[in-house]
């Protein structure tokens, strides 16, 4: 199944949802921010930002599901990398240190319970496409996500949100003629993310 098929049977079910059940609101919305993301503690945190769409679908009056469509650029810096190379009939290894960026395009499904005091509790899965890198090697384009955080919702509907995100599946490495070069696992790779949310409509 091609990603952009992915991405519309997703939304395509929760509109059947809307559609059918009278008593559930959607609510588009967009969401910015920006994140501190390691590869398996072998780097330094990597800065970056984050920016998606969202849509709150409530089913109940605390209880919302949230299909989000995220890009994120996440990574390390000062990575830690072990670099082998062939003298006199015997591999020798040394340490060398790179910056690592990952692009992800992130297809998420966010469970999200809102209570009385605004203050709000999230989490749930996501598919990860890498839609760039100046990684040498990946063991595949797509990753398996999760998410979970905290938010506060203001009155005027804005919410502040902070986020705990670990990409499960990365496994970086390459080969190259003349020498052999290997990166070291770095599974899992995560994030921290704090930024703001809004979903447009009716408070």
């Amino acid at each position: 199944m091609t990603k952009k098929k992915f991405a519309l049977l997703v939304f395509a079910f929760f509109i059947i949802i809307n559609a059918t059940e009278s008593q559930v609101t959607f609510k588009p919305g967009l969401r910015a921010g920006v994140g501190f993301s390691n590869l398996g503690f072998h780097g330094d945190f990597k800065p970056d930002f984050y920016v998606g769409a969202l849509g709150q679908i409530n089913l109940t009056k605390r209880y919302s599901l949230q299909p989000e469509i995220n890009y994120s650029r996440q990574g390390a810096n000062n990575l830690e990398q072990t670099q082998y190379y062939y003298d006199e009939g015997t591999y020798i290894g040394q340490n060398v240190y790179h910056d690592v960026s990952i692009d992800y395009l992130s297809v998420g499904m966010i469970n999200k319970f809102t209570f009385k005091t605004g203050f709000l509790v999230q989490f749930g899965p996501t598919i990860d496409f890498i839609v760039k890198s100046n990684l040498p090697y990946s063991d595949s384009d797509v990753d398996l996500g999760f998410v979970s955080g905290v938010g506060y919702k203001l009155p005027s509907g804005l919410i502040i949100e902070g986020r705990f995100k670990a990409n499960i599946l990365d496994n970086f490495g390459s080969y190259n003629d003349g020498y052999y070069y290997q990166e070291n696992n770095y599974s899992p790779s995560f994030t921290f993310q704090i930024g703001v949310s809004y979903a447009f409509g009716k408070k």
